[in-house]
């Protein structure tokens, strides 16, 4: 609930705090006291709409605080920590106004949107009044509220639930069939590639290697041409080993005749002989190891021309194709496939639509049997509000085509003014206090069921007096058992029957008349019977009105 609203240079306010307790309160004062400035001040702290000239002449900024106790496990604060704010202890909502117009919001000192600082708000407290625009006046709440009524918002929820799970099932069901219909828009391109890359088998790392081999062969080649000359020279018809041989045995033969003379020149050709013949041998080994296959060659140059040119085929590294073989046989097996797995999709999707489209018309017949109830509800209350010849409707239409999260269902709250006329929505048919008093037997219809913990409501007596009034008050302490009711109000009869009684009334600033301030009285016992007759009175307060006053305080003790 709440319990504190503290307001700082708000129009005619300056400084007040005010602390709230459970039950009803009532909020009185002549006209133009300021009531409407609380109430705006309250909807500003919720995120209502800022505005500039709200903020008290003469100030460059006005601030506002509301403080609520309410459970752990609120809504409110469930949505204060789906969005990362801390909500131990009080929710404590707080909008500064600044007289530029711009403002800033804080819920528990974290700055945050406005945005969120309306719908925390909004799970907070309900304002109702002539001109109300939130509650039970979107019809976007009114089937929650029929669920709030008739005890089917876990039912709901969990009608949502299996929405989400059929529209998951559909999403993949689509997301399949286009790959699968890709696939097979590719599918003679995708088998020849399978073919083709299974065909080269490319291995990782194989590039590297032969490149290395062939450059080693081609090498080997250029190097082989040289040897096999030097052993055509050294080994042919052309070799100078017979003549130096030859040359040798003459000159040794002649060495006898011409003693110390060709000795050395002999030995010198014998040891160039030697050396010759060993250059024959080693060009010969040399010959031998430079022997390969040019088919080896020409073999490699084709396995390593082959990956290249896939290579650019598929416009990927050569390193890449053994990876692209394994992708694109997947991707086949995939399509082999694609058609079973197609079909156990579309099987998962009509079981979850028969799931979803079954629970949803078990809600559906569920909401239309609660809407009978919740109308009679409603239209009990409705005599001792002078509305005994108006009817209320809960409209509920369903259609299985228009299948959502929510169900299959549209609720609408339609009324009757009177008989004859046609039935409309409660907006467009209900006039300001008529829709005041229909909110009001709603309210009460419904209890705590589908409520905030705090409802405000806003003169809604304007207009009535007398039984009706009387019925008035006696709605809102009913409702009072259940959550926090305020309610600002010009009717004695409603005002008689508050727990807390808070005046509201303006002037002088420490005695100053040209400052005017609004102020705000928590009315004891033994002053609440003059506001009272006043309120029954007017200006002139007489004895009779303190009597009155007196006997509508005893009755409703």
């Amino acid at each position: 609930m709440l319990i504190q609203l503290s307001i700082r240079d708000i129009v005619l306010i300056d400084r007040l705090d005010l602390a709230f307790e459970q039950g009803l309160s009532v909020l009185t004062g002549e006209t133009g006291a300021g009531k409407s400035i609380l109430l705006d001040s309250l909807s500003l702290a919720l995120g209502g709409r800022g505005d500039g000239d709200l903020v008290r002449h003469g100030e460059d900024r006005g601030q506002i605080t509301a403080v609520f106790d309410v459970p752990m496990n609120h809504p409110a604060r469930l949505i204060l920590r789906e969005n990362g704010v801390d909500d131990d202890g009080d929710l404590i909502f707080r909008r500064i106004q600044s007289a530029d117009g711009r403002t800033k919001a804080f819920v528990n000192d974290q700055p945050v949107s406005v945005q969120l600082m309306r719908q925390a708000g909004q799970a907070l407290v309900e304002i109702h009044g002539q001109h109300a625009d939130r509650a039970l006046t979107d019809t976007a709440a009114h089937r929650a509220l029929l669920d709030a009524f008739a005890g089917l918002s876990e039912e709901a929820a969990a009608l949502a639930g299996l929405y989400r799970s059929w529209r998951e099932a559909e999403r993949a069901l689509k997301k399949h069939r286009e790959k699968v219909e890709a696939a097979a828009r590719e599918a003679d391109y995708l088998r020849s590639s399978v073919d083709e890359l299974e065909a080269l088998s490319p291995v990782d790392g194989e590039e590297d290697e032969l490149a290395e081999v062939r450059a080693r062969m081609m090498k080997i080649e250029r190097v082989a041409s040289d040897i096999t000359e030097a052993s055509d020279f050294l080994n042919g018809n052309a070799s100078p080993v017979p003549e130096i041989a030859s040359l040798m045995r003459r000159l040794e033969r002649k060495s006898h005749e011409a003693p110390g003379l060709l000795e050395e020149t002999v030995s010198l050709l014998d040891q160039a002989l030697d050396i010759l013949s060993n250059a024959q041998m080693e060009v010969e080994a040399a010959l031998r190891r430079t022997e390969f296959d040019p088919r080896e060659l020409e073999r490699v140059e084709e396995r390593l021309f082959a990956l290249r040119a896939a290579a650019r085929k598929y416009s990927v590294p050569v390193t890449a194709l053994p990876a692209l073989a394994e992708k694109m046989v997947v991707d086949l097996a995939e399509l082999d496939a694609g058609e079973e797995r197609l079909k156990a999709l579309e099987k998962e999707v009509e079981a979850e639509a028969a799931a979803y489209h079954a629970a949803a018309s078990s809600l559906s017949a569920k909401r239309h049997r609660a809407a009978e109830s919740l109308s009679a509800a409603v239209m009990a209350e409705l005599p001792a509000l002078k509305l005994e010849r108006a009817r209320f409707m809960v409209d509920v239409a369903s259609d299985a085509g228009n299948a959502g999260a929510e169900g299959i269902d549209t609720v609408e709250f339609h009324v009757q003014t009177n008989p004859g006329t046609r039935p409309g929505p409660i907006m467009k048919v209900a006039s300001g206090g008529e829709l005041s008093r229909f909110l009001l037997a709603l309210k009460v219809a419904l209890a705590d069921r589908g409520s905030a913990p705090t409802l405000v409501f806003d003169e809604i007596d304007t207009g009535v007096g007398g039984a009706v009034a009387d019925a008035i008050g006696q709605r809102l302490r009913r409702l009072s058992k259940t959550v926090q009711v305020l309610s600002v109000t010009h009717a004695p009869q409603v005002a008689a029957r508050a727990a807390t009684h808070l005046l509201i009334a303006k002037g002088p600033v420490d005695g100053d008349v040209s400052r005017i301030a609004t102020r705000v009285t928590a009315m004891q016992p033994e002053h609440r019977r003059e506001e009272i007759a006043r309120m029954l009175a007017g200006a002139e307060i007489t004895d009779e009105a303190r009597a009155a006053a007196a006997k509508l305080l005893a009755a409703t003790d």
